[in-house]
């Protein structure tokens, strides 16, 4: 096959080198020159995708080539997958206006005999009410005669696509039952499966019989691990008040088959996991579960920040406050929603000096967010862990000269390697965190 795919960032791109890798000939599109000139070098523009360089190198050139022309590439392609970012405002309201752009580039070049399938994370019903009408109005096709719309949600974490296109099921919904099959056959082609024994189903591609269905599948598999964060962390902070250690309760909770409580933190960050509930919430503002767990989320940065200010006398008035961690998570060069916005700025409320350190990210990166960059082994009164970055777990007193408290916002430190420094941990009485 001919393939396009519409978006070469974290997803998009390793996506199109799985389906070179799989033997088709791929185009991949965006907007951006600068990413399309690094792909054609056979090189990646974003590091820390596990295998991303070596497979990149082996199918450019010949098998994949980046443009700029998304409607030329589409114009050659039999198969469209629209990996383009979308956003929410800052009332949680869905902001489509990339997706729009690629989807009327998309459709100036839709020819008869396409079959068409966004990846995106939607609202319920965006692919039928929204891209359905646009593609047929800008094309002068008929949806389900002339092409075939399929919504397939990716269903991957940035650094481990590769693996995580083998081990889950690819879910497809078309809006026609010839579009669902084309999409079956499509994706068949493309991606190898994983032995998945637990699955009843088995693993594979999964036909969900609509589009809807497959757009709710992925807002339900998300909000849950919000909801679940939300639950262990007003757990974390009953059980800190209480003088009890969240973490025993949990692994005991855990310990029954049908109980599977996530970990509390400081935050809850990335693309995923604190926009697709405000997504389902769009569609379904009644639910209240879901509203509440997502102001839980949101409202832990205070909490930490509030904890430091208690034990800092009252005040972090005169305080420097080293925040250790701008990546949403441990390992990951991003910083869509991270936990470092709101710590910095509850910080900077309670009147303490801030400064970030970030393993990932060079002191002019860190600068351009408007942070003071900090360096361990440079002094500080207060820090916080806000990522779960490996360089973290075995940090020690000589490397926070003057720190007298850590405020551990993952659970990851070992306190043993900062005596003298009290150490409070998420869910853990401030007694028990220190030793």
């Amino acid at each position: 096959m001919n393939i396009t795919v519409v978006g070469l960032g974290k997803i998009g791109l390793p996506l199109a080198v799985q389906f070179a890798k799989s033997g088709h000939r791929v185009f991949g599109a965006d907007t951006n020159p600068a990413v399309v000139e690094i792909v054609n070098s056979g090189k990646a523009p974003f590091p820390g995708e596990d295998h991303l360089d070596d497979y990149l190198a082996e199918v450019v050139p010949g098998q994949l080539t980046a443009t700029t022309d998304t409607a030329g590439a589409v114009r050659d392609s039999e198969a469209v997958v629209v990996v383009v970012p979308l956003f929410v405002d800052a009332e949680a309201r869905p902001d489509f206006g990339m997706m729009d752009s690629a989807t009327a580039a998309i459709a100036e070049g839709l020819t008869a005999g396409t079959t068409v399938i966004y990846e995106t994370t939607l609202p319920v019903g965006t692919t039928r009410t929204r891209w359905k009408p646009r593609l047929e109005e800008g094309s002068g096709l008929s949806e389900g005669t002339d092409f075939h719309l399929v919504f397939s949600p990716e269903r991957v974490l940035t650094g481990r696509v590769f693996a995580d296109l083998r081990k889950y099921p690819k879910l497809v919904g078309g809006l026609s039952e010839e579009g669902a099959q084309r999409a079956l056959h499509f994706y068949e082609q493309v991606l190898q499966f994983d032995e998945r024994p637990d699955l009843e189903r088995g693993n594979g591609v999964w036909d969900l019989g609509s589009a809807e269905a497959a757009e709710m599948a992925k807002l339900a598999e998300t909000t849950f691990r919000d909801v679940n964060i939300g639950l262990a962390n007003q757990f974390a902070r009953f059980a800190a008040d209480n003088g009890i250690d969240i973490y025993q309760v949990i692994d005991a909770s855990n310990s029954q088959p049908y109980s599977h409580i996530h970990r509390p933190g400081i935050a809850v960050g990335g693309h995923c996991i604190p926009v697709y509930p405000r997504l389902y919430l769009w569609n379904d503002p009644e639910a209240t579960v879901v509203s509440a767990a997502r102001a839980a989320n949101a409202a832990m940065p205070d909490y930490v920040v509030a904890q430091a200010t208690a034990l800092s006398g009252g005040s972090l008035a005169g305080k420097k406050v080293a925040v250790l961690g701008a990546a949403y998570r441990g390992g990951v060069k991003e910083t869509a929603f991270s936990g470092v916005f709101p710590t910095v700025e509850a910080v900077r409320t309670a009147g303490g000096e801030v400064v970030v350190h970030d393993p990932m990210y060079t002191n002019d990166e860190l600068r351009q967010f408007g942070w003071e960059p900090y360096a361990l082994g440079e002094q500080a009164d207060i820090a916080i862990v806000q990522a779960d970055h490996a360089e973290y777990k075995d940090v020690t007193a000589e490397q926070l000269p003057g720190v007298s408290l850590v405020m551990d916002g993952r659970n990851i430190l070992d306190a043993s390697q900062l005596p003298g420094v009290t150490v409070v941990s998420v869910g853990r009485p401030v007694e028990e965190s220190s030793q």
